[in-house]
């Protein structure tokens, strides 16, 4: 333990005793003894200290006063003026401007030795040291063996908190991912918790506590874990993620598919639904680590097309953990949209789950519910149809003919389809002539090669229309 003022004046065998009426704090635990003849030891002295002088250059009362002032600007504990050396008593000067200033003097007698005071400081600083380190060493183990002992973060972050006599609270991706208490404090302390990744990891202590050396520690140890942790989600949603996407395309069925599937915690028996999250560009890296929002942490999770799927099993609905999983995203900073499924049993029913929330993705709001899924639905949420290619063979000849002619043949046909091929219908909608939507509806099947008066051809383009218009939504 530090030595204090207390203790020091205290002590028997330095035969220290106090002069003059100034009390100072007791308490104060000092620093170090420095011991000076200067007759301005300020620069030299950084505060906390016990002066010890003999007083051999203050001869005139200006000289002692302005000795006293200096010192005490530099914030020192206590001085010591040594007796049968210089002086047999301690100069009244040195008393009155002490006193003034509240700034103990204590007289040490001929026999005691400057040093023996300093060796009783640094014994007592040494021993407060070691006893600092050994406490440090017990704390270190006690964080380690909490995190490694089977209860992870949240036991290290409880044994911080029971370290340092406060709360602890650790957020990322601005949410909480753990908080010691429900309390509410006026102050907090932030640290930063790195983790290589642009989640706006930080930990806060409640103010006030005790500084202390296992923060640095328990930085260090939260960052690694945090680190092991998103690893292993990235491992854990890719090797997910394959099998759902063998799923999914088709490759993957029957016993087979349950067996595989059963590998990675889900019953094939039990009702699955799934929500699909598809992030921006910007953040679509984030995916990959990203952990989950209280009360969804054992939501088996995988990667697929570079979208996050999770899989509900037996839930009631899939739409409030949407919403959640929604409002997890906006308070995050993240910009992404959600798709949710349909509920369905069997392995095959992940397939028809997925494509229901992949095509309820296609609405852009930042949750998406599931509709009736159709044929149409199916191939416009398939990667493997060539869509965009089939839109721009398609379209591309009429576009460029309402540009360099002002045909309105696009807008001819789009209602010519909504119409259902009523050429009156056409006619009485634009304004036209009946002869003259013939016309048009002639030259389309010419530029194109498609006629919309044939059911085949007339799918053709309603599917090539359906899928420009997509794109044009989504910019």
């Amino acid at each position: 333990m530090a030595v204090t003022l207390a203790n020091l004046l205290a002590s028997r065998s330095l035969h220290l005793r106090v002069a003059g009426h100034a009390s100072g704090n007791p308490d104060a635990v000092v620093t170090w003894v420095a011991t000076t003849e200067l007759e301005d030891p300020l620069p030299f002295l950084s505060g906390g200290e016990v002066v010890l002088t003999t007083g051999l250059r203050q001869k005139s009362a200006a000289a002692q006063r302005r000795f006293i002032t200096r010192v005490h600007e530099a914030g020192v504990v206590a001085v010591g003026f040594a007796l049968g050396l210089s002086h047999s008593k301690i100069p009244p000067a040195v008393l009155a401007e002490a006193d003034r200033l509240d700034l103990p003097v204590f007289e040490v007698p001929y026999e005691t030795p400057f040093v023996a005071i300093s060796r009783m400081v640094a014994d007592a600083i040494s021993a407060d040291h070691y006893g600092k380190l050994e406490q440090l060493l017990k704390d270190h183990q006690a964080l380690a063996s909490a995190l490694l002992g089977g209860g992870g973060l949240p036991a290290l972050l409880r044994t911080l908190a029971t370290t340092l006599r406060t709360d602890v609270v650790l957020s990322q991706y601005g949410t909480r991912v753990f908080a010691s208490s429900n309390k509410q404090h006026a102050s907090w302390h932030t640290v930063p918790i790195s983790t290589g990744m642009k989640d706006r990891c930080t930990m806060a202590l409640a103010e006030p506590f005790e500084r202390n050396a296992i923060v640095d520690y328990a930085q260090s140890l939260i960052s690694l874990e945090l680190n092991n942790q998103a690893k292993h989600r990235e491992r854990e949603r890719r090797a997910t993620g394959q099998i759902l996407q063998d799923v999914v395309r088709g490759t993957l069925q029957g016993q087979d598919a349950a067996v595989r599937l059963d590998n990675i915690g889900v019953d094939t028996s039990l009702r699955q639904q799934l929500i699909v999250v598809q992030a921006s560009a910007t953040h679509r890296r984030a995916l990959r680590t990203l952990p989950l929002p209280a009360g969804m942490e054992g939501t088996i999770t995988g990667l697929l097309d570079d979208r996050l799927v999770l899989i509900l099993q037996d839930a009631e609905s899939a739409e409030e953990p949407g919403r959640r999983l929604s409002d997890y995203f906006r308070e995050a900073g993240l910009t992404a949209t959600v798709g949710v499924g349909g509920g369905y049993a069997q392995a095959n029913g992940l397939r028809w789950s997925y494509f229901e929330a992949k095509e309820a993705l296609s609405h852009g709001r930042p949750l998406n519910v599931p509709q009736r899924l159709s044929l149409t639905s199916l191939l416009l949420a398939s990667e493997d149809v060539p869509l965009a290619d089939l839109a721009s063979e398609a379209l591309d000849p009429l576009v460029a003919f309402d540009a360099a002619h002002a045909g309105q043949l696009m807008s001819t046909l789009e209602t010519y389809l909504d119409l259902n091929g009523s050429v009156a219908a056409v006619a009485d909608s634009l304004g036209l002539h009946r002869n003259s939507v013939r016309y048009r509806l002639g030259q389309i099947v010419d530029l194109t090669g498609y006629d919309p008066a044939i059911t085949a051809d007339r799918v053709h383009l309603w599917l090539a229309l359906t899928v420009r218009r997509l794109e044009s939504e989504a910019g």
